[in-house]
């Protein structure tokens, strides 16, 4: 099983009536080289321009990304060819948000989910090592948030090994 760090930019609040911009994943482990990224079309005419304005991406240049379909295909493939073993987990700064993109997508698209029917929200994750519901967690991360899905990725899995180094029993190797 390997954990996999995942963020989504979309432009609306939900999918299907909207659609996802772009998302990226990153393998928890202690070099965070393994990555993916991918960008895809509109499914939907409807947009919200505050929420697709967070990406940085207009209209227009959304209208050129790719198929859906071929960039989930993409994902699923590198999902398997980093997974160490099992089920790889998903894992997200917002997994109530992130988690309804990438289900629907790979459902709509591919008919299934390769990470099943749950996943992990970092937050919860520190508030449980903190014994506080309260607690902030974000300063653990090192790369900046910038809304490029796979900065903000790697800078969730830079928190979870933060997290590790503080006694979370997360496998990483």
């Amino acid at each position: 099983m390997s954990y996999i760090v995942v963020d989504v930019e979309a432009d609306g609040p939900i999918p299907n009536l909207y659609s996802m911009v772009s998302f990226g994943a990153v393998i928890v482990e202690p070099s965070l080289s393994k990555t993916f990224y991918g960008e895809v079309a509109p499914i939907s005419p409807n947009w919200v321009p505050e929420a697709l304005g967070v990406s940085g991406i207009s209209r227009e240049k959304h209208m050129t990304f790719r198929d859906p379909k071929e960039v989930m295909e993409e994902f699923r493939t590198w999902i398997k060819e980093n997974n160490r073993s099992g089920r790889p987990i998903f894992i997200s700064d917002n997994v109530a948000f992130d988690w309804q993109w990438i289900n629907y997508y790979f459902h709509y698209y591919l008919g299934e989910n390769p990470f099943g029917f749950s996943g992990r929200r970092i937050g919860d994750l520190y508030c449980g090592m903190k014994m506080d519901t309260f607690q902030k967690w974000k300063h653990l991360r090192k790369t900046k948030h910038t809304h490029h899905p796979v900065d903000d990725a790697k800078g969730n899995a830079e928190a979870l090994l933060e997290m590790q180094k503080m006694g979370l029993k997360i496998k990483t190797v």
